[in-house]
């Protein structure tokens, strides 16, 4: 019997099959290792899910308005659980007109809220000119101020309006013409239905 001489062809070629026929074996065992179908859950706030994280962020902000005798008023996000105090403080504190008696500080505040630090109804600032020309010895204006004609220096001495208000109060009496009524300040920005209210009786058209 004549031995089986194998060339140097065959023997790569052998070996190379075995290569092949071992990845495609592995394949196969990795294939039927995975449950068809499975896929991993969602990470929230990853790329998979990018609005969980988003959501959650801001279900856990409160969004108030603070308004009134402050230095800055405006919106302001605070934390869950923040007291009046916290929404006073991030709207830079209250101005020398604010009545903080008046305000319960210690309260908790709501999403969508609107925080009114009140003013001081009394030596509310410069007098204004009258019949008489004169102010009470309080340092309450004499008479009520006239909306169509007051100056800046007028409207600031009102309890919770301040130079930035009275300015927006000239802007609008600029563009719209002489007031026909006190109601009108409520289209001006920054003053609200609250606002209005404590100034009736103060101010006429």
């Amino acid at each position: 019997m004549q031995p089986i001489v194998l060339s140097r062809r065959r023997v790569l070629l052998g070996g190379l099959l075995l290569v092949v026929a071992l990845l495609v074996g592995a394949r196969f065992v990795l294939r039927t290792g995975t449950p068809v179908g499975t896929a991993a859950p969602p990470i929230v706030g990853s790329a998979e899910d990018p609005a969980g994280g988003a959501a959650a962020a801001s279900a856990a902000r409160l969004v108030v308005y603070v308004v009134g005798a402050v230095r800055r008023p405006g919106l302001y996000r605070l934390s869950p659980g923040a007291r009046v105090a916290d929404a006073v403080e991030r709207a830079g504190g209250v101005t020398r007109k604010a009545d903080p008696a008046a305000l319960n500080l210690a309260a908790p505040v709501a999403d969508g809220e609107q925080v009114l630090v009140p003013a001081k109804l009394s030596g509310a600032g410069a007098p204004v000119q009258g019949a008489a020309g004169s102010a009470s010895a309080a340092g309450v204006p004499a008479g009520p101020i006239q909306l169509s004609s007051a100056t800046a220096e007028q409207l600031d001495s009102l309890p919770g309006i301040g130079p930035a208000t009275a300015a927006k109060i000239l802007d609008y009496r600029t563009a719209h013409g002489a007031f026909h009524s006190v109601d009108e300040l409520d289209e001006v920005p920054g003053i609200g239905p609250t606002r209005v209210e404590q100034l009736r009786g103060l101010v006429v058209p």
